[in-house]
């Protein structure tokens, strides 16, 4: 058994709005699937990627309305790192990521920047080593620049030496050396990075990393929960999330891992070519849509012109 790489990544924001507004029209993702927590109805959660929603390419935001800056620390992701075609594709997003007003780093193979809240996103060319592209579509940026997928993240670990064995004894990663580990499936391969810990502890708020999800086959989902029992681990069961099936746990380090599988996808309930454009429940919150459409801000979604994200309401586009 082997995890294909990153499933997706999970991050906070103050402001579902103010996400759309950077993901979409800077970055070049697709909101593929605008739905609700399914712990928290009244509050949004959002799904971009690439056009179908791939694993490997998907970012989910929870909306907190009114969240505090959140500061990484000891047990949280610190940064996603995202895969782009080239050296040359670095410079344009330096670019455009400055004429956006976000900070710019760049360095020989590597670009820091953050998104409007400060979650830290570094972008890498990537090779073919590293398996099929999850490559992003927007209609002003170059395919030859265009976002790849999510090559991996960096992370604090209240427990390196422990992490670390549970990475490469029970998760099958590889070291690669220097707190690089990586895991390769028929796919994708995914790295996860352990930085020194910052001696100043973190809190969870807008602006920071939720959890990181790995890429199962749906074949070996259940075997990866028994293996991670076996290891020590306290997984979950499996949970059905609608568009794939979760187990979550806590990493020695106190990171939450989540190993999703890869169906049955966000087409499921909505068509490919309008996926996002509507809000979708879970089936068990589907009595509740007024009452719940009441209490969420309509979106404007800055893509192929304005798409509703409520049954009810459709906002013109500013």
């Amino acid at each position: 058994m082997r995890l294909d790489g990153i499933h997706h990544v999970t991050a906070i924001t103050s402001d579902a709005q103010r996400a759309v507004d950077f993901w979409v029209p800077v970055l070049g993702l697709r909101l593929v699937k605008t739905t609700v927590n399914f712990d928290a109805p009244d509050m949004y959660h959002l799904y971009f990627g690439d056009e179908t929603g791939t694993p490997g390419s998907i970012l989910t935001f929870f909306e907190i309305p009114g969240a505090a800056a959140g500061r990484p620390g000891p047990g949280m992701v610190h940064r996603i790192i995202w895969r782009v075609p080239s050296e040359e594709a670095l410079e344009w997003w330096a670019r455009r990521l400055g004429d956006a007003g976000r900070p710019v780093d760049l360095r020989e193979g590597t670009l820091v920047s953050s998104d409007p809240e400060g979650l830290a996103i570094e972008f890498v060319p990537g090779t073919e080593s590293e398996g099929v592209p999850r490559a992003a579509y927007s209609p002003d940026i170059p395919a030859e620049y265009a976002l790849s997928g999510i090559a991996g993240v960096r992370a604090h670990s209240r427990a390196p030496e422990a992490t670390e064995s549970l990475l490469t004894d029970v998760l099958g990663f590889e070291s690669l050396g220097g707190g690089r580990f990586a895991t390769s499936g028929e796919e994708r391969r995914g790295v996860y990075v352990l930085d020194p810990a910052p001696e100043q502890r973190g809190e969870p708020g807008a602006g920071t990393v939720h959890h990181v999800a790995w890429t199962s086959t749906d074949a070996d989902h259940e075997a990866w929960g028994e293996r991670v029992r076996a290891g020590g681990g306290h997984p979950t069961g499996v949970i059905d999330r609608q568009y794939f099936e979760s187990i979550y746990f806590r990493e020695p380090g106190a990171v939450l891992f989540e190993i999703a599988t890869e169906s049955p996808g966000f087409a499921v309930d909505e068509p490919v070519e309008s996926l996002g454009e509507a809000l979708r429940l879970p089936p068990q919150y589907e009595s509740y849509r007024a009452a719940i459409e009441e209490r969420l801000i309509p979106l404007r979604v800055p893509r192929h012109g304005v798409a509703p994200t409520t049954s009810t309401a459709i906002e013109e586009e500013r």
